[in-house]
């Protein structure tokens, strides 16, 4: 079927000043809801809670308030709650309505655009609140403030009934109370599905605990809670960002026992910064600007990363550790097994966008700089054999980075030899586009073969991988490089490794792992997510990275066939069954036993398969389980084996 562009179909060519639409308030955020919270799926949801909670943790930046309770009921709507001042509700000069009204149904309305209110807050185009009331089917609002409560009801943006208030009584003993409950339910317009993770949402009430040090928030869940059975928290730390950090690193084996820490006010701008040394390969950077979390970091991950270089090459070479002629450390030389949170409040924040995920002050880097010369500097000089000890692994990296580029070289400069050719044993697909083609990463070469007749030659290009590849969570780059297995997938998908990835030069837009379904099957499929996840991660953050689904049953009756992809849907095939013949059955382990026709069916064809996505929520986290479960120390692997045995499912023995 061809589909005519619109334009062809149009009997009308003029284009004149009725054809433009103009969007007015809230409806502009309910039409292009991804400009103002991201997206409409769970991200979307989180952000909405994100949203209010940042509010009342404005409010505890600004000296007021204490704690900050956070509800997540059973039908999917959201309580936030706090102990701070109370949203105004004083009639409004230029409105003519209530404080309260004006803010929460005017976009660009807010207390934070001077310093006035709030000298540093994470909200300051002031659409936070108005936007999550034009995406929530009902908002309530509840203002303790100057001895009464003030209620008033919200929907789709609008306001559906007058600000209402009453006395608070004496004997209650809430005469005095302060502060604002605000509560929601996402409008099923807007979100298809209310589905909320109560990982993900804890980990980042935890950060926001640790980020402001003295602050209590307490998160409870009736959501889901025969998923989620330890649906309460209470977090409160008043160790704040150098607690984080220890957190970060309680799976690890530390250089030094205290993290480096430093807090200092400049210019009207707080920095605050915790650092420590651990003896693995990875480092772990968290940045934050007003306790909303910088993702693709901004002006103070660059002044906190120059800062780090400078000041560990004078004292390296001030200590002779780097002698004269000597190549300086690089800054990936010096980040190298440190984990560390970068915390920087200011009055006026230029992020990149709503969802805030860059900050751009150019006036913070030197700032952010400043004070962490200053901090490590006085480290190093203060803890010398410390020093020594940090500098030592600095210099091993260094090493270490220095044989994984001529590693790198060699593949590459064998790879101009030979014609730039591919592996010898990927089984190309005839199509060029990348976003069209797919390659599956098969566990052996007897489903190798089996994979490659069965799949789809124009779209599908098979590479067989032999064994289990290298562990690289134990392994610096230079013998990863070496390992045949990894060269060839390196190879064959194009785009580099780590930070030279380029996910333009990306051959295949769909990366699939396809292993067998038993233990060995299990494991390979770990070293496979554990490569990508510290050599290739932009290949998973941006969406390309597949784990297939091969069926564990194949149930026969009689000529008819089907297959179960789990135990419990065997048993529901099978109790489905009203037949007297006789229900023949057969446990698959590996992808070899099928046929071509057989993998096709079940595993390989678009139509009919299924694939899970592999996604990263919580960096941290899965930096974390990786380290516990590939890395070199034992007892958290053993630790974590002992505590999760008894769900283990589907185990093949």
């Amino acid at each position: 079927m061809v589909v005519e562009p619109v334009a062809q179909q149009s009997n009308n060519d003029e284009y004149t000043a009725s054809d433009i639409q103009v969007l007015r308030g809230m409806e502009a955020v309910r039409r292009r809801p991804g400009m103002y919270i991201g997206s409409t799926d769970q991200r979307g949801l989180h952000h909405l809670v994100y949203e209010i909670v940042d509010n009342s943790v404005d409010e505890f930046m600004a000296g007021h308030g204490t704690r900050v309770d956070i509800h997540l009921a059973n039908d999917g709507s959201v309580s936030v709650q706090d102990n701070g001042r109370g949203i105004p509700i004083d009639i409004h000069e230029e409105t003519g309505k209530p404080a309260l009204e004006t803010i929460m149904t005017t976009l660009h309305a807010g207390g934070k655009f001077d310093s006035k209110a709030y000298s540093v807050s994470g909200g300051l185009h002031g659409v936070g609140a108005s936007a999550v009331n034009a995406l929530s089917s009902h908002f309530k609002v509840e203002v303790y403030r100057d001895g009464h409560l003030f209620t008033q009801l919200f929907s789709r943006g609008e306001a559906i009934s007058e600000m209402e208030s009453e006395p608070i009584l004496r004997g209650r003993g809430l005469s005095k109370k302060t502060g604002t409950t605000q509560t929601y339910m996402p409008d099923i317009e807007i979100f298809k599905e209310i589905t909320y993770d109560f990982n993900i949402l804890r980990q980042r009430f935890k950060e926001m605990a640790y980020l402001n040090r003295g602050l209590e928030i307490r998160f409870t869940s009736d959501w889901h809670m025969d998923l989620w059975p330890n649906n309460r928290f209470t977090f409160y730390f008043e160790g704040g960002i150098s607690s984080f950090v220890r957190n970060l690193n309680q799976k690890r084996n530390v250089i030094h026992d205290e993290p480096i820490y430093a807090e200092r006010q400049v210019d009207g701008n707080i920095v605050e910064v915790a650092l420590q040394y651990n003896d693995s390969m990875v480092d772990s950077l968290n940045s934050f600007a007003n306790c909303i979390g910088t993702v693709d970091g901004g002006t103070h991950e660059t002044g906190f990363k120059s800062a780090l270089t400078r000041v560990m090459n004078d004292y390296a070479r001030k200590q002779s550790l780097i002698k004269k002629g000597e190549t300086n450390l690089s800054g990936e030389d010096t980040r190298e097994g440190l984990s560390a949170v970068i915390s920087v409040k200011l009055a006026e924040p230029q992020f990149e966008g709503q969802t805030k995920s860059k900050l751009g002050n150019p006036e913070i880097r030197n700032q952010t700089d400043s004070v962490v010369a200053q901090a490590v500097q006085l480290f190093l000089e203060d803890h010398p054999a410390d020093a020594r000890k940090i500098i030592d692994k600095c210099l091993i990296t260094q090493r270490a980075r220095e044989a994984s580029r001529k590693a790198r070289e060699m593949v590459i400069r064998k790879n101009a030899l030979d014609g730039g050719g591919l592996p010898g044993k990927l089984a190309d697909c005839s199509e060029k586009n990348p976003e069209l083609s797919e390659i599956c990463l098969v566990e052996g070469d007897s489903a190798g073969g089996t994979a490659k007749n069965g799949r789809d030659r124009r779209t599908q290009a098979i590479l067989p991988l032999r064994g289990k590849i290298l562990n690289v969570e134990k392994a610096r780059d230079d013998k990863m490089l070496a390992h045949q297995e990894i060269r060839a997938l390196i190879t064959a998908l194009g785009a580099g490794l780590g930070d030279d990835f380029d996910l333009e030069k990306l051959r295949y837009h769909r990366v699939i792992i396809m292993t067998d379904a038993d233990v060995d099957g299990s494991h390979i499929r770990t070293l496979l997510l554990t490569f990508f996840f510290r050599h290739m991660d932009t290949l998973i953050r941006s969406g390309h990275l597949y784990i297939a689904m091969p069926p564990l049953y194949k149930i026969t009756t009689g000529k008819k066939e089907r297959y179960a992809y789990t135990d419990s849907e065997r048993d529901e095939i099978v109790k489905g069954l009203k037949t007297k013949q006789r229900i023949g059955m057969q446990r698959y382990k590996g992808l070899g036993e099928m046929s071509a026709d057989q993998l096709w069916d079940t595993t390989m064809n678009p139509e009919t398969r299924t694939l899970l996505k592999v996604d990263i929520e919580d960096f941290n986290e899965a930096d974390g389980v990786f380290s516990t479960l590939m890395g070199d120390d034992v007892t958290p692997r053993r630790d974590f084996i002992q505590t999760n045995a008894l769900d283990v499912q589907n185990l093949d023995i």
